[in-house]
């Protein structure tokens, strides 16, 4: 059936005709599609992380983990439009930071983004601060079991100012390395950014108790892989939304992303049980996220058969370095990386850029960047265009933006965690680390009497009846029938 809508504009009040809500320049597709990319980038965080992390820790930490998805999450949106939005993306400072100023003017939010995207400013300030707000609760992957988080509520806002807002400006704003790096979506300013960071502060903030390290069975494995869920399908918003325009590029990144993806599961799973002859549903987890991770600086810039390989790779090589490298090696033994943070994010981040530099395609890239783009070629095609050349220096670039991300997070990283540390303790107190959630925020996420991991505390029995015993613990009570003598 045809509508045509003509006739009966015609008859509507001038008042309710489109006016300067949606003005010329405003793509209207366009706008639609990047609010919902920003919502799925969010949905990453919260619920996904949220129940993620909740679910992959011990049940005594439930709560803790959860929570500080949650709080890193509200305080990322706050500092994002007070201050930080303006220095990853505003008026040069420093060759790697812009000056910090609000985002919060409505001339400013509803103006047009940029001479390049056809959307208000408002969505692409929105759409940053999901990427920014994912990147702390990664962070706090490494974190998880252990540390205060009053220490946390401070670190959130300090690391997003000294760290991010860098590493964005550097590569993505008007930075020293704004047109030399490829990195579509963030493999460096995000995952290897926050993969690097948290190892750093697991360093910093000790390890978790003997027993947690030794004994950590996540709590409940169906909802973890709810939470992966979410993170798998948000991630169609985070390498869908990186071109802010309905296109081609669009597109081919989130196919890229998803056929990446389910390679990697497919690798880590097949490793899996090769070498220890079952199957792990964490493992697949573990690898369906190297995946996610290693497609992310090169989605929309590859073409299939490159993104299959690239989950190939990145479906082993961190397997590797998780499963052999790090029980062997010293060095990772001596940091408590809760959930493994840094091989998931780091090494997948680091294999993702450089192998974007690799396979990153010269029609893809004018496609993304125009015709007079001073990114690529990808070694690969620089070989067959005859500018092999070309292809080298693209290669060390990649190597360069990955060094001065992982510098500048171990450095930044260690000065917030010193800073921090002569405020309060970064890290909980012993007693309070054999409790947890109780401890931590007087909230348990599954109250069963007696099932629980609390403070001990006396046990008081009341003979009721003669046939009655009542016993009671803390606020619970539970009638028991009496066994006949």
């Amino acid at each position: 059936m045809i509508f045509n809508s003509s006739k009966y504009i015609s008859s509507f009040p001038e008042s309710l005709l489109p006016n300067d809500a949606s003005p010329e320049w405003n793509n209207k597709a366009d706008n639609a599609w990047q609010l919902i990319a920003a919502t799925l980038v969010g949905l990453q965080s919260v619920p996904g992380l949220v129940i993620l992390y909740g679910s992959m820790v011990k049940k005594k930490w439930a709560v803790n983990s959860a929570f500080m998805g949650l709080y890193a999450f509200s305080a990322v949106l706050v500092c994002w439009v007070l201050w930080a939005h303006q220095m990853a993306f505003g008026n040069k400072l420093f060759p790697f930071v812009g000056k910090p100023n609000f985002a919060l003017n409505e001339k400013f939010l509803l103006s047009k983004a940029s001479t390049q995207y056809y959307l208000p400013m408002a969505d692409f300030v929105f759409y940053q601060f999901a990427f920014a707000a994912i990147t702390l609760v990664l962070l706090a992957g490494s974190l998880l079991g252990r540390m205060n988080f009053y220490a946390w509520m401070l670190f959130v806002p300090m690391w997003l100012t000294l760290s991010y807002t860098v590493g964005a400006f550097s590569i993505w704003g008007n930075g020293f390395l704004e047109g030399k790096i490829i990195d579509y979506a963030g493999g460096f300013v995000i995952h290897l950014s926050s993969g690097v960071a948290g190892f750093t502060a697991a360093y910093w903030v000790g390890p978790r108790s003997s027993n947690d390290r030794k004994n950590f069975p996540p709590n409940n494995i169906i909802h973890m892989l709810g939470g992966a869920g979410f993170l798998w399908m948000g991630w169609t918003g985070f390498n869908g939304g990186a071109p802010f325009q309905v296109g081609e590029i669009t597109s081919l990144a989130i196919f890229n992303t998803h056929l990446c993806t389910a390679t990697s599961i497919l690798v880590w799973l097949s490793l899996d049980m090769f070498v220890y002859k079952k199957g792990s549903l964490i493992g697949s987890v573990q690898g369906m996220i190297t995946g996610l991770v290693c497609i992310t600086p090169g989605a929309g810039l590859v073409v299939p058969w490159a993104a299959i390989l690239m989950g190939a790779l990145s479906g082993s090589i961190p397997w590797y370095t998780m499963m052999v490298l790090h029980k062997r090696s010293s060095f990772f033994q001596s940091v408590d990386d809760t959930l493994g943070v840094f091989h998931t994010h780091a090494v997948a981040g680091i294999l993702g850029g450089i192998l974007s530099g690799i396979f990153a395609k010269p029609s893809l890239l004018k496609m993304l960047y125009g015709p007079e783009t001073s990114y690529g070629p990808g070694l690969f095609y620089s070989y067959f265009y005859g500018n092999v050349g070309q292809g080298i220096r693209q290669i060390l670039y990649q190597l360069l933006g990955a060094f001065f991300i992982t510098l500048w997070n171990v450095v930044i990283t260690s000065l917030v965690c010193i800073i921090v540390s002569l405020i309060m303790d970064l890290r909980m107190q012993e007693e309070d680390l054999e409790v947890g959630d109780d401890a931590a925020h007087g909230e348990e996420a599954y109250v069963l009497w007696g099932d629980g991991e609390k403070r001990i505390l006396p046990l008081r029995i009341h003979i009721n009846s003669p046939t009655i015993i009542s016993i009671s613990h803390q606020r619970h009570s539970i009638p028991i029938n009496k066994i006949d003598e």
